[in-house]
């Protein structure tokens, strides 16, 4: 009994570290892999899996009502005007867009290539009833603005209540 309650004297309050089981996990996957495909399948692994060109990620979007209109920001960065294109069906609001690459890479005088090309797709449901033969879209300086004027019925009406 006295060795288990000097023991408990002697141990530490070890601080909570909420990543250290992801680098737990990491060391596991390495020595799995180690073990399956033995060490030397290590220096060809990242690269196998690694793609040459990466995704165009879909736009980050905000939407948000401002007065009469349901406005739509998207971020598409390095994007031409003429490689976007936006539909509106209903409450779906659709961004489709290509980013193509300027020129030829030749890939032995890159250090390293991190840019994106490729196309992306991004659909949206909006929060309200908008008139669609009404919609205008704007691009500058890679933000897509899309102002689409709300129907009567979806517009708030201001009602005064009387406080007693």
């Amino acid at each position: 009994m006295a060795e288990k309650a000097k023991e408990k004297e002697t141990k530490s309050v070890t601080p909570w570290r909420p990543f250290g089981e992801l680098a737990g996990w990491e060391r596991d996957m390495d020595r799995m892999l180690d073990d399956f495909f033995g060490r030397r399948a290590r220096s060809w692994w990242p690269e196998r899996f690694r793609f040459d060109e990466m995704e165009v990620r879909p736009p980050v979007v905000d939407i948000f009502d401002e007065k009469d209109d349901i406005v739509a920001k998207a971020e598409l960065p390095g994007m031409e005007k003429d490689n976007i294109e936006v539909n509106l069906t209903d409450r779906t609001l659709t961004i489709k867009g290509e980013k193509k690459k300027e020129e030829e890479i030749k890939k032995e005088n890159y250090y390293r290539s991190e840019r994106s090309y490729g196309s992306f797709l991004r659909t949206l449901e909006l929060p309200k009833e908008v008139q669609s033969d009404k919609v205008k879209a704007a691009f500058k300086n890679g933000i897509l603005e899309i102002r689409m004027p709300k129907t009567e019925d979806a517009k708030a009406k201001e009602v005064k209540v009387k406080v007693e």
